[in-house]
């Protein structure tokens, strides 16, 4: 069962890319989640919508969305390319990106939950009493919804270490670049006698993601996110 340098370096590749999409969409899934939970605007629902569509949405066509929009010719890629240098496809970022795009939904609806569960009467009591919007939203919503929050971002971070569909579409399979664990696990497929080496890396999956999905649930628990404090 001892991992081999190559089989070591497709987990420490794994275990980067899900960190750096789980810190980039941390900010946008949190905005968002708030947003959702709090706001009141023309189009929420076409929001709502469009927030967890990667969720139905084949993740082949969101691995060719992102080819289209972030490519070397796509409208954002050449500009993130011309502005900061810095290429997305075939690259480990962009795997980290799509990684990202597909553990939004997850994250989005664990903090949304979490946020929805505050006591408003407590907010309302602190501004009663003098505290501000700001000093309400940092000393009482975010510590009160921390619990989902954290289990928003366990849970985005189990999701990149299984995603495949829309890496392998927007940044293809690339030993030591973009070649994550599914990735790796499928390649492997298709070469007879792999079965060892499928054999452990398929049980490294598991164990990172029933983990994460563990820590995930008792978190979720914790903050009493939705009527049974789940997030799935």
């Amino acid at each position: 069962m001892l991992l081999s340098p190559d089989e070591w370096q497709i987990v420490g590749l794994s275990l980067k890319v899900s960190g750096v999409a789980v810190a980039l969409t941390l900010p946008v899934a949190f905005g968002l989640a708030y947003l959702l939970a709090r706001g009141k605007f023309p189009g929420k629902i076409l929001l709502d919508a469009l927030v967890y569509l990667p969720l139905v949405l084949p993740p082949v066509v969101t691995g060719w969305l992102l080819l289209i929009g972030f490519g070397l010719r796509g409208p954002i890629g050449s500009r993130v390319h011309d502005w900061f240098g810095l290429t997305l496809i075939f690259r480990w970022t962009g795997a980290a990106l799509a990684a990202g795009i597909m553990a939004l939904p997850l994250m989005v609806r664990a903090m949304r939950l979490s946020i929805e569960a505050v006591d408003r009467r407590i907010e309302g009591a602190a501004r009663t009493l003098g505290a501000s919007d700001w000093r309400v939203f940092w000393t009482i919503t975010v510590p009160l919804a921390l619990p989902g929050i954290l289990a928003g971002i366990v849970l985005g971070f189990a999701r990149s270490i299984g995603e495949f569909g829309a890496t392998i579409t927007f940044v293809s399979n690339i030993p030591g670049e973009t070649q994550t664990l599914p990735i790796a696990i499928y390649a492997a497929l298709q070469v007879p006698g792999s079965d060892a080496i499928v054999t452990r890396l398929a049980l490294i999956s598991v164990v990172l993601s029933l983990g994460a999905l563990i820590v995930s649930e008792l978190l979720a628990r914790r903050a009493g996110v939705g009527r049974g404090g789940h997030v799935l």
